[in-house]
Order: C-alpha cells, then structure tokens, then sequence
C-alpha cells in the first residue's frame, strides 16, 4: 500500500439528532485555556520560567479537548471552516503583532514585566472575548437555521 497515494476519508457527519445547537456550547472556562496560551508570548516575556506550566496547560487544553469536549469539537471543526472564525483568528494575531509594531513606532518598546503581564491580560480577555462572540453568533445562526419558519401572513 503506498502512503503517498492514500484518500483522504470524507469528513464524519455532525450527529445532531436530539441536540438543540444550544448544547454545543462550549464553556467559557474552556476559551481560558486559549486566552492563556494566546498570551504566551508575553507570559514567557515576564516570567521565563513559567513554560512548563504552559506545557501542563497545552497538555491539559489538548486532553480536554479529545475526551471531555469531544462532540462539541465536531461543531467546533464545522465553525473553524466558517470565515467568522478564521477572522477572528486573523483579528488576533494581527493585533498581537500590530500592537508591538505600533509600540515600536513610537518609541514605547515593552520590556518591564509589568508591561508583559499587562500585555498578556489583555491578549487573553481579547482571545476570550472574541471565542465567546463568536460562538455565540454561531449557535444563533444555527438556533435560528433549526427553527422552522413562522408561516406567512394570508393578504387581507
């Protein structure tokens, strides 16, 4: 069998029998583990130290995410395909790297610890933020995509 010449299978079907998108929901607490990996950068900046604890909670995220959250990763891998999502993504890291280069330009480099856990605080309530708005416009559009329509109005 060559590996190189393999198909890929197509993509498993969303089970949604039962369900309301509702309970797809993904738990706030569950967009922390990305709101602090998100500010790695300026958490490794201000305390060097601290990645082993950042691989702890990659590790933990990682786990949690293949046992725990495991249906709802399904509609999580449906929203990634979504423009909203990458957008958000995109949001991201173009503020990460927008806001150093903005900083830069105006002779206001971060190099205190203070300035990189302030940094980190405000990457994570973002990356949080932005997970939640997002997720929730998404259960919305679905709510209102499984909901059938209100019949017309006969004409008077």
């Amino acid at each position: 069998m060559n590996i190189l010449k393999k198909k890929a299978a197509p993509a498993e079907p969303i089970d949604t029998t039962g369900l309301a998108p509702a309970d797809y929901r993904l738990p706030v607490w569950f967009f922390g583990f990305e709101g602090v990996l998100a500010a790695a950068f300026d958490i490794l900046r201000a305390f060097p130290s601290a990645w082993p604890v950042l691989l702890v909670l990659l590790a933990v995220n990682i786990t949690v995410s293949l046992t725990v959250m495991r249906k709802r990763l399904r509609l999580a891998k449906a929203l990634w395909r979504g423009k909203e999502t990458r957008r958000v993504a995109i949001t991201l890291i173009a503020l990460r790297v927008g806001s150093h280069f903005a900083l830069n330009a105006v002779g206001l480099t971060v190099h205190s610890t203070l300035g990189h856990v302030v940094f980190a605080l405000v990457m994570s309530a973002t990356t949080i933020g932005l997970l939640a708005y997002s997720q929730q416009t998404s259960i919305r559009a679905l709510t209102a995509a499984a909901t059938p329509a209100a019949p017309a109005a006969p004409a008077a």
